[in-house]
């Protein structure tokens, strides 16, 4: 086994000599992330509903305004709806060693956490530095400030919104290894609350592998504090397991917009119907 293997109840590690510190080293090796760009119609979309979502949950409104504009917003929803086709928009799946030369930041552009055109993310913006020992490898740092709709206790990020967030973390520094996988066990340590509304640094790094096991570690700092650190065990998937996964949660189930694969996976899991049909190959 290469790296650090974590060893829960006797303190994290792999959080030694970051260099670049916690958010450090931006824009990262790959420059900006075009996924990332505030003009792409989407980003502008999902921009507007993260406003929409903080002044409603944070602020004082009156129900007369609160009225007026959950009756513009469904009309707006009405139009999407009527002009958005009946499928799946697609959905690039990296696997485990992720696109070649794409941008971390690129891999998951609809993600709950690092996503831009997702409503629902803070947005975390990411980008990779060099690994230490010189040996081309790349590990992660990011930025983030949570707004009003990620408040758990008053003034402090909710900790659900924290383990999601090192999820995604850990699980993306494994595939600028080589080594995308499943998460199979996250530990967490909250070791102080990290604040609200305030902007937070980041850094993610694989610590080693061991068999189909994947090692991972990652740091929430604020004002260079670490307030929030994890370890994941990740698992590695075959394809055809995948493939599998995706094909039972897909049979039968349609969302109220459309299926719940694309048209990629929809070919993926026909070609693995086909090869089961025709049986092994003699």
């Amino acid at each position: 086994m290469s790296g650090a293997n974590p060893t829960p109840g006797r303190g994290f590690s792999g959080g030694e000599n970051l260099d670049p510190a916690p958010g450090g080293g931006y824009p990262g090796l790959d420059g900006p992330a075009p996924s990332a760009s505030p003009d792409l119609p989407i980003n502008r979309v999902a921009a507007a509903l993260r406003r929409i979502s903080a002044v409603t949950i944070g602020q004082p409104l009156e129900d007369d305004d609160l009225g007026s504009a959950a009756a513009s917003l469904a009309a707006v929803a009405d139009k999407l709806e009527e002009a958005a086709a009946a499928s799946k928009r697609n959905r690039r799946t990296p696997g485990p060693a992720g696109f070649e030369g794409m941008h971390p930041q690129d891999h998951f552009p609809t993600s709950p956490m690092i996503g831009f055109a997702n409503p629902v993310a803070p947005p975390v913006e990411v980008w990779a530095v060099p690994a230490p020992g010189g040996d081309g490898g790349r590990e992660l740092r990011g930025r983030v400030t949570f707004d009003y709709q990620y408040e758990g206790p008053p003034t402090c990020v909710h900790g659900g919104a924290i383990a999601e967030l090192f999820d995604e973390l850990l699980g993306l520094s494994n595939i600028l290894a080589g080594v995308g996988a499943m998460t199979g066990t996250l530990s967490i340590r909250y070791r102080r609350p990290t604040p609200l509304l305030a902007p937070l640094e980041l850094a993610a790094r694989h610590t080693g592998r061991e068999g189909r096991k994947v090692f991972a570690w990652g740091g929430l700092y604020h004002d260079g504090e670490l307030t929030a650190e994890a370890e994941g065990i990740f698992i590695l998937v075959d394809f055809g397991k995948m493939v599998d996964i995706v094909s039972g949660n897909a049979h039968g189930a349609h969302s109220a917009e459309g299926p719940l694969v694309d048209a990629d996976w929809q070919r993926m899991m026909a070609d693995a119907e086909k090869r089961k049909a025709e049986g092994p190959e003699s």
